[in-house]
């Protein structure tokens, strides 16, 4: 075991996006700042997360534009799928973006101690940690960071299972793959390893896949996953259990006609995600945790130990990236200043790079209707001039607007740059503008952005807003 650290004034534990804007933000104001981490720099984001399951399903995008070459006159043959020459392009992906990061700099830059691969960290007492390597240090604040891990099943053979991570860490494309759990995650699995010519069975507990989109959205999605082969089982029942058999696995199931069972190669089980907390001894240092599991914090990312606050995941407050450096910053504000910043409340759009695309921000047409007089429109795809060029026409943009204010609610759109679509109607709504406003910007034809501003021309001739309207 190494000899005590001197105290220093923040320790932030957990290196991804939370935490390491957290350690930037202390340091920048002055804090004499360490930031610890289990394993590499960049957290779950860079290693598990974003940045190796994006370079998967633009593989995934790769493929699938292949196939459309013919159309436009180019000839190829067909594509074939070398899985190990992809996984080494991910692991290069990784390590460049680790190498080229901008905030490590910063935070080198700013004398920020960094413990990376020191394994978990657990408290000694209130103010001090010790790690699975032996490192122990002591300080005055703390912020936690660990984020979150995806949720285990408590039904016989779950052992026999996988995560999300187990599935982008495949050495090679199983046959076929049962895919448990339709929301973000399994959605994404599931498109991901269908291009690449996976047989997979997508099992939805609920009515519906992707249940925190819009019903439309939902509903397009699903129609497009089955129309590309994908088996989408909404409403299955119950599992049973899960056992090992010759060529992979079996799920059995009930439902209401009975006893069921699916088998595969593979089953990759992603039903919830939960905070990382088991082996932080959360206890020693008097921060407890909320029903779920995560930890409790006020308004100002404190816990219930004042001089500990939490970012990011393992609050559950909103599993993405964007909200958790968002937290980050706040945490570390008030870890340093005392109690000054909350959070805000933000448009934070949403969206997966699935095969089709769907993407959101605001509110659903639902909880719009529950609370407002609302407005909406929808454009398809196959009538709007960019998406006929690229050959992409499946999809649809619709806006829900408050009939009173005019202004924004939500912005729901499947298909082709669904996500960065929506980052302009993000920005729309957080600076709270009107429809009419939106609709006289001047965006460039023919573009994926276009079509959302005729969305709100359209809305703006739908609203009688008759000033301010300009052919949509």
């Amino acid at each position: 075991m190494t000899n005590p650290s001197p105290p220093i004034d923040v320790l932030v534990i957990g290196a991804g996006p939370s935490g390491v804007v957290a350690a930037l933000r202390a340091a920048d104001l002055g804090a004499r700042t360490a930031l610890v981490t289990r394993d590499a720099f960049g957290g779950m984001a860079a290693n598990d997360g974003p940045v190796p399951v994006r370079t998967l399903a633009h593989a995934a995008r790769l493929l699938r534009d292949a196939r459309q070459l013919s159309q436009y006159g180019i000839s190829v043959s067909e594509p074939v799928l070398d899985y190990s020459r992809l996984l080494a392009r991910v692991s290069q992906v990784v390590q460049d973006a680790r190498a080229h990061s901008t905030w490590r700099e910063q935070i080198d830059s700013l004398g920020v101690a960094v413990h990376e691969h020191a394994g978990a960290a657990r408290f000694v007492d209130s103010h001090t940690i010790e790690t699975a390597t032996g490192t122990r240090l002591k300080a005055e604040k703390f912020i936690l960071c660990t984020g979150g891990a995806s949720r285990g099943l408590d039904v016989p053979g779950f052992e026999f299972t996988n995560t999300h991570s187990d599935a982008w860490g495949l050495t090679s494309v199983p046959e076929s793959m049962l895919v448990v759990g339709g929301g973000a995650t399994g959605a994404q699995v599931a498109s991901v390893f269908a291009a690449f010519g996976s047989q997979v069975q997508l099992f939805q507990r609920g009515p519906r896949i992707l249940p925190t989109e819009d019903e439309e959205v939902s509903a397009a999605v699903a129609s497009a996953f089955r129309d590309r082969g994908i088996v989408v089982r909404e409403s299955f029942g119950e599992i049973e259990s899960f056992e090992k058999t010759p060529l992979g696995v079996r799920m059995n199931y009930q439902c209401n006609s009975g006893r069921n069972s699916a088998e595969a190669s593979l089953a990759v089980v992603a039903v919830g995600w939960q905070a990382n907390t088991a082996e932080l001894n959360l206890a020693a240092a008097s921060a407890q945790l909320d029903s779920r599991g995560f930890v409790v914090v006020d308004p100002y990312l404190r816990t219930t130990a004042p001089h500990i606050f939490a970012a990011g995941d393992i609050t559950g407050r909103l599993l993405l990236v964007p909200p958790a450096i968002q937290d980050g910053f706040v945490a570390a504000t008030n870890a340093v200043r005392g109690p000054t910043m909350t959070l805000e409340e933000q448009a934070n759009p949403v969206g997966s790079f699935t095969d089709p695309e769907y993407a959101q921000v605001g509110l659903t047409e639902a909880q719009a209707r529950s609370s407002h007089d609302v407005a909406t429109a929808t454009v398809r795809f196959d009538a709007t001039t960019r998406t006929i060029i690229d050959g992409r026409t499946f999809g649809f943009c619709k806006l829900i607007v408050d009939q009173g204010t005019h202004k924004i609610l939500g912005c729901h759109v499947v298909g082709e740059r669904a996500v960065e679509i929506t980052q302009v109607a993000a920005i729309a709504i957080s600076a709270g503008m009107r429809v009419d406003e939106f609709a006289r910007i001047p965006l460039s034809f023919p573009t994926y952005a276009g079509i959302l501003g005729r969305v709100a021309a359209t809305l703006t001739r739908q609203l009688n807003l008759l000033d301010h309207w300009q052919p949509g």
